[in-house]
């Protein structure tokens, strides 16, 4: 379905305000409504925008309305179909900022609900179903009421779609995550991978609707159809309805766990220089949050990058431990974007959480990089001690995987090369400086070929014959060049630490 096909529908009554023609012909693939001043991290491509402009007033800077459109526009949002309710018209400055930043924008009447809109997207992605009697399509009345009683009393995903799907003799289905985590599936679905769920997700075979939520890219949830399952559209969206309501409910539980993990992440990295954060403060904040005061834990840190502002780190984490099932675990965030998780031990939890990090990065193809550090195993009285490790395997993830998903846990750190890598870069490069001195210069040929030469001699254990047998070289030339290298850097290539000093300058480049 196109946007141009949403102005050809004389029930939605929509009005064209700003478009081109090829702008028009793009191909919708799902709907979000939303208010937030930068939706952005809500949005995924091709996604038409719903919004009853609240987040507007008049008097506004126009840098707030130039916002909101820059983020639909990186996004890569298809087109904003902002309500006329709230304040009567839509305002002539975001038709300016929609024809600026080439967002098509269309105008919904207070008497178009957003609902009818989306059911249309949605039945016209499903077929053309308005010659079919829609009763047909609707779920009984009981099981309409059966759900919302469920509701009523929480009841879990799983249990919603098993009752939703009853009546159609309980086909397989399934609830997942972006990354391809299951949610919930019914009994007739066999269990799925994780790797073959995220492909499914994305259109690889079968059915898919979004779940319509204010949740993140990592996180979102998708009602799912294997090929060949038979469930009519109408149906399955009225579902989709039902599990968004479950969503709520799940993301207002969340948010308020997110709040007194924030407070157990705030006392971990409190403390009096030198004494470290104060451990009765860390104990209540642990049974606050649910977790033990006297368990082994793990902290993990990670952080996104290339979002224009947007990290959406503790969505990434939250979604990444999910998966490694049983996990107990919760995830703060840190000003600046850092999101904290404090993990109860599991036997290389680490290792299961690189599985799953690749899959998190597929999510978000505009983050240019996803990385994570964990910590060794530790006390509750540990913990600020472990969060210093885990910031310090996060470095040196970001060092090694500047531009992709890594995840580093100080288990790795086993040699020279991996510890430096932790090593903030402006530290490193003050080192590199001051011990290699005047071979760094990069516009000398002669100190660039010494310090060639000093890195084949390191490498090859100070041996003077295979370093000269390595570049072509006399003995007698490598000889030279060695004591040319000690002349200038002040270092005794005969010894086991200036060797070091030297190798570890070298690695700082």
């Amino acid at each position: 379905m196109h946007v141009g096909h949403l102005l050809q529908l004389d029930s939605l009554d929509l009005t064209l305000l700003w478009g081109e023609e090829s702008l028009l012909g793009r191909e919708i693939s799902g709907v979000t409504a939303t208010d937030l001043e930068d939706p952005a991290r809500f949005l995924q491509e091709g996604e038409v925008v719903l919004s009853g402009l609240v987040w507007w007033n008049q008097g506004d800077a126009r840098a707030k309305t130039d916002r909101f459109v820059s983020a639909l526009r990186t996004s890569g949002a298809t087109a904003l179909l902002a309500g006329e309710e709230t304040h009567g018209t839509v305002p002539d400055e975001l038709i300016d900022s929609c024809r600026e930043h080439r967002v098509p924008l269309l105008a919904v009447p207070a008497r178009t609900s957003f609902r009818a809109i989306t059911e249309a997207v949605y039945l016209r992605q499903w077929g053309d179903l308005s010659r079919l009697p829609a009763p047909h399509y609707a779920l009984p009345e009981n099981v309409r009421t059966e759900l919302s009683r469920l509701l009523d009393r929480g009841a879990d995903p799983g249990e919603l779609l098993d009752r939703a799907l009853a009546p159609l003799g309980g086909p397989p289905c399934y609830l997942l995550t972006s990354s391809g985590r299951t949610v919930a599936r019914t009994p007739a679905a066999p269990a799925l991978p994780a790797g073959r769920a995220a492909l499914s997700v994305r259109g690889a075979e079968g059915a898919t609707l979004r779940i319509q939520a204010e949740s993140g890219t990592y996180d979102a949830w998708h009602l799912h159809l294997p090929a060949g399952a038979e469930v009519p559209p109408r149906v399955l969206h009225e579902i989709a309805e039902v599990v968004a309501q479950s969503r709520h409910d799940h993301d207002r539980r969340r948010a308020a766990g997110r709040q007194t993990a924030d407070a157990l992440v705030a006392a971990m990295g409190a403390g009096v220089a030198g004494l470290g954060p104060d451990t009765k403060a860390v104990e209540g904040a642990l049974r606050a949050c649910g977790l033990r005061a006297e368990g082994a834990y793990r902290v993990l840190v990670a952080t996104v990058g290339g979002t224009e502002g947007r990290t959406g780190a503790a969505d990434a984490l939250t979604e990444a431990l999910s998966h490694a099932a049983p996990a107990t675990f919760v995830v703060g965030e840190v000003e600046g974007g850092e999101a904290v998780a404090i993990l109860e031990e599991q036997e290389d939890v680490w290792r299961q959480l690189a599985g799953v990090w690749a899959l998190l990065a597929e999510c978000e193809p505009k983050a240019t990089a996803l990385h994570a550090g964990v910590s060794a195993p530790c006390a509750a009285a540990g913990l600020g001690t472990a969060l210093g490790q885990a910031r310090y395997a996060l470095a040196a993830a970001r060092t090694t995987s500047p531009g992709a998903a890594r995840v580093t846990a100080v288990e790795e750190l086993s040699t020279l090369e991996s510890l430096l890598a932790g090593v903030p870069a402006e530290v490193r490069a003050a080192y590199c400086a001051r011990t290699l001195g005047p071979l760094t210069q990069a516009d000398s040929a002669s100190h660039a070929m010494l310090l060639e030469t000093l890195e084949v001699f390191l490498a090859h254990n100070c041996s003077w014959a295979r370093t000269a047998e390595a570049l072509h070289l006399h003995v007698n030339t490598v000889h030279y060049r060695i004591e040319r290298v000690e002349i200038l850097t002040g270092r005794d290539l005969s010894r086991l630490d200036h060797k070091l000093d030297l190798r570890a300058a070298l690695l700082c480049r």
